[in-house]
């Protein structure tokens, strides 16, 4: 006797809860959700070229006041040197200044924190005329050889967060612009965090070549759930 068709039994397959340990687990062994990912910058054909370096600061204001103090000391000097050769007495400044200079030791306290003084204004002015400044400003590739151009890091900044806020699920992103690094934190409040991550990678990565910069930063990624209010 054959058995009437439709009455095959059919087994339905386990379903398998994702518990918030079992995400948590899966998160960290992933390191998708909780860890920065460090992205070594792509080198670039600009790199080796002359003129791609930082842009250096004019520093007009400590100059300007260098100058200002410079002129006025040079300037009463000298007008009490005339004044002397006129046959009339030196300034009351000059006299007593000369006097002290006389008749205090190396090691008094007056002198030595004079000297120190003088050291730590003279290393400032070393240290402003080697270094280039202007740390905001990443510089960008050349198109052409008479004109450069720079991006200010917040302004970078402000161009990778909008491209972040494009990928499906990120609710906020925070992002901070370094020299050589761009670190990224991004809140989803739906869809799994590895898959925003991975998203947002591809974004990112895209964003950052569009910057058109000679060093391009690193990316540091993260994402994670929206605490709780209350």
């Amino acid at each position: 006797m054959s058995e009437p068709q439709g009455s095959e039994s059919t087994r339905q397959l386990p379903v398998i809860e994702k518990t918030a340990e079992n995400e948590k687990t899966a998160g960290n062994e992933l390191g998708q959700s909780a860890s920065a990912a460090e992205y070594t910058p792509l080198p670039t054909l600009d790199d080796g070229e002359d003129g791609n370096g930082r842009f250096w600061s004019a520093r007009r204001i400590p100059a300007a006041v260098l100058a200002l103090l410079v002129l006025a000391a040079a300037g009463l000097l000298l007008y009490d040197v005339v004044a002397v050769r006129a046959d009339r007495p030196a300034m009351h400044w000059r006299s007593s200044l000369a006097r002290e200079l006389a008749e205090r030791p190396l090691d008094d306290t007056w002198v030595l924190v004079g000297a120190g003084v003088a050291t730590a204004l003279g290393l400032w002015l070393l240290v402003l005329a080697t270094t280039p400044g202007l740390r905001d400003i990443l510089t960008m590739r050349r198109a052409h050889s008479d004109v450069r151009a720079g991006l200010h890091r917040n302004a970078a900044a402000t161009v990778l967060r909008d491209r972040a806020m494009e990928v499906s699920g990120v609710q906020s992103v925070r992002v901070r612009m370094k020299r050589r690094k761009a670190d990224v934190r991004a809140v989803s409040h739906f869809r799994e965090l590895d898959d925003v991550r991975a998203d947002l990678d591809a974004t990112l990565a895209d964003g950052v070549r569009g910057l058109g910069l000679v060093r391009r930063p690193a990316l540091s990624v993260r994402v994670a759930r929206p605490g709780r209010k209350g």
